[in-house]
């Protein structure tokens, strides 16, 4: 018989056999996560077959789930530090099956106390009743829910959808602003609202006491359970809000601190009360792991819409400042209208992908003589880094247009530099990736004098014309290939194509981006196709034709029901219904028409009330452009040596003598050779504005003219400098017989 006081066992069992008659899981990492023992019930938990053996492996290993992976990082680092951590996680087992565990972790320590490992206890936290599987399928109802959100305000009002009525009574969503802790959710079953000065309201601050629950969630960051609110009185916030908890008769609570990321961003609360008259209006334990996990997802999907709101402030802001302002120009002859809206969210019909600022720009550019260039274009992609392609490509269109080239040649040189833009992406599996943006842009170039519109079109949406009320596409004889795009077998060559039209007084072109017209949704779930946009637009547009041209943009902008999913731009001209002032005149480029210049310049000024001081100033400019074209019209021209492989001699000594060779070979004035016309002249053209004079003088000469530094004994080279000086801008630019120089004087 054994004695009382005596051992039961001779020895001593082994901790394994200890450990593996748990109905826990028991899991021991080293310092880098690897798990290095684990008992059987953990292999059972997890869905491990025996020889599926997980030893060794990383933690993550267990099939942690995505969303979870951060949560476990940070575990690992509070746990190395000597902290101790319980949480809710979700798993997928060996099977695809998914597991919802709730673990308690705490520190592996040496006998001299160093810390070398994490010692993890896990166990089931969804059992198989038909309450908790409800549970489950809540669970998965919200994953769904903040998965397919990326807007902050969308994806905590879905998140108080799901969980009001359904699991709660009330719900509240704090986060830190700062320093504060400011309300952002505040939902209640049966359409209740608490009274003003009870329970803090959306936008305000709240301060919670330090044994108030919530204050003790985000102090452990861990969910706290109050199961009998009567039994467990606490310390509200406010007076108010204490009496309005005992009145609406609240009877369980759970908070759960927003962790993301190691970072508290704030708490989550539930409460149920007698408002909806549940059966059993009291949380357990159960209910706590559940919003424990429900409150990580939360926090994930809340820092992530923060990231993405933050990045889509950033972009809007970049994009905006590098489009023109809010308002257009005052330039002659022309109405201007613009309009940029940024992409908003498409939260409905199951939807729910959020979109971000794109790449749409437009611009407006004063040219030569009272002539200005329009564009409308976009950027392939959303985000910062296509609103500062759209920077780069304005300022770039900016600088090529004021060569005051033909239309499609901008596009060709802003094609060319667009290609200079590609760069490299990071290596993906070894490979390097290099990607050049495509853009799509029309550029227009109008002349408010003679009602010329001069255009060339890059795989851009067609503008729309309004005359007479009635509404057409813009006709364009090809629609040209975006930039960036590179034509095989042309040596990367792009032809775009220019084309002209006269615009008629009064009548109006509505310029626009795609997202205007693409991907808006119907009530029934579906998408306008791109023909029904167009029509619903062009209706709209025919409707507002007589308005002004902010109703029209207006109008335009509103055409077609649903938000917009991608960023949208929208320019609208008009041309003026008066005729702007004009006058020219031919003269022979002798040195007596300088004075004939002068003196046709002076009568025009004075039939335009135009001041004695700036008509003098401008008959003064003239003289000194006049005289400059009639001397170097009268001299010869350089004329460089053509060398042609195969022809005899295989040079020519001048322009005229190849021209003669090429009309012998093709015909008269079929080839490269440019006769020049036997009497020189120059043309005088003046043209008045609201704000300003402008002067044009033609000639055949293909030489440009620059500002030279003129000796004191010289007696020539000041003519330019005093135009320079004096005019507020001036330029010259090539035409298709010859130049054009211009100057531009203010009418004071």
């Amino acid at each position: 018989m054994r004695n009382w006081g005596e051992p039961a066992f001779e020895a001593s069992l082994p901790p394994e056999t200890v450990l593996n008659q748990m109905e826990m899981a028991v899991i021991v990492c080293d310092r880098f996560s690897n798990v290095i023992y684990r008992n059987l019930f953990a292999q059972e938990l997890f869905g491990f077959a025996a020889e599926d053996d997980f030893v060794g492996h990383s933690i993550l290993s267990l099939g942690i789930a995505e969303e979870d992976r951060e949560q476990a990082t940070e575990l690992a680092r509070h746990v190395l530090k000597g902290g101790v951590w319980e949480g809710t996680f979700c798993s997928q087992r060996a099977d695809g099956s998914m597991v919802y565990t709730r673990a308690h972790a705490v520190p592996l320590r040496l006998p001299s106390g160093s810390i070398d490992g994490i010692v993890i206890f896990s166990r089931e936290a969804l059992r198989s009743n038909q309450r908790d599987q409800d549970r489950y399928g809540l669970l998965e109802r919200i994953g769904e829910r903040l998965a397919g959100s990326l807007e902050l305000e969308i994806t905590l009002r879905q998140m108080s959808e799901t969980l009001v009525p359904q699991f709660a009574d009330h719900c509240f969503i704090d986060l830190f602003n700062g320093e504060r802790l400011v309300r952002r959710v505040s939902r209640h079953a049966a359409g209740w609202t608490p009274p003003p000065g009870t329970w803090a309201d959306v936008g305000e601050q709240v301060s919670y006491p330090p044994d108030h629950f919530c204050a003790k969630a985000m102090d452990r960051r861990d969910a706290v359970l109050v199961e009998d609110v009567v039994k467990h009185r606490f310390s509200a916030p406010t007076e108010p809000s204490q009496r309005l908890g005992d009145d609406m008769g609240v009877t369980s609570v759970i908070a759960a601190p927003l962790l993301a990321r190691g970072e508290l961003l704030g708490v989550m609360s539930l409460a149920l009360s007698n408002l909806s008259r549940r059966p059993d209006p009291h949380y357990d334990g159960f209910d706590r792991d559940l919003v424990g996990a429900i409150a990580s997802r939360v926090a994930l999907a809340v820092d992530n819409a923060m990231l993405f709101e933050e990045e889509r402030e950033t972009a809007l802001a970049f994009q905006k400042n590098l489009l023109p302002g809010e308002q257009p120009p005052r330039l002659d002859g022309l109405q201007i209208a613009w309009r940029y809206e940024p992409a908003k969210p498409l939260e409905s019909h199951g939807h729910g992908i959020q979109t971000q600022v794109g790449g749409d720009w437009y611009d407006v550019i004063p040219l030569s003589a009272g002539r200005v260039g329009l564009v409308i274009g976009d950027v392939e992609g959303r985000g910062a880094r296509a609103a500062a392609v759209m920077g780069q490509l304005r300022a770039a269109l900016r600088a090529f247009a004021q060569d005051d080239k033909p239309p499609a040649d901008i596009l060709r040189k802003l094609d060319e530099w667009v290609r200079t833009m590609t760069r490299p992406d990071p290596p993906r599996y070894g490979d390097e990736v290099r990607r050049t943006p495509l853009v799509s842009c029309t550029y227009f170039v109008y002349d408010a004098w003679s009602r010329t519109l001069s255009f060339a079109n890059a795989g851009h949406e067609p503008a729309l014309l309004i005359v007479d009320g009635e509404v057409s596409d813009l006709e364009y004889d090809s629609r040209g290939a975006m930039l960036g795009i590179r034509a095989p077998g042309m040596g990367g060559d792009i032809l775009f194509n220019e084309e002209s039209c006269e615009l008629r007084p009064g009548a109006t072109l509505v310029l626009y981006t795609d997202g205007l017209i693409d991907r808006r949704p119907k009530e029934n779930g579906e998408y306008y196709t791109r023909e029904e946009s167009r029509r619903m637009l062009r209706d709209a547009v025919a409707g507002a034709a007589r308005d002004d041209v902010e109703s029209i943009a207006r109008a335009a902008y509103e055409a077609v029901p649903g938000d917009i999913d991608d960023d949208v731009a929208i320019v609208v001209i008009r041309t003026a219904p008066e005729e702007l002032p004009v006058a020219q005149r031919d003269f022979p480029a002798e040195p007596i028409m300088v004075s004939e210049a002068r003196r046709l310049a002076a009568e025009t000024f004075a039939s335009w009330d135009v001041h004695d001081e700036q008509s003098e100033l401008a008959c003064l400019l003239i003289s000194e452009i006049v005289t400059n074209v009639v001397l170097h019209t009268a001299s010869p021209s350089p004329r460089p040596e053509l060398v042609l492989e195969g022809v005899p001699g295989g040079a020519f000594d001048d322009l005229e003598e190849f021209a003669d060779f090429d009309d012998g070979l093709w015909g008269p004035g079929a080839g490269l050779g440019r006769r020049e016309p036997s009497v020189k002249e120059f043309r005088l053209r003046l043209r008045r504005g609201r704000d300003s004079l402008w002067v044009e003088v033609f000639d055949s000469d293909l030489r440009l003219p620059r500002i030279r530094s003129a000796g004191e004994t010289d007696e020539g080279g000041r003519g330019l400098y005093l135009v320079d000086q004096l005019a507020a801008r001036w330029g010259a630019r090539p035409t298709t017989d010859g130049k054009a120089v211009w100057f531009e004087l203010p009418l004071r």
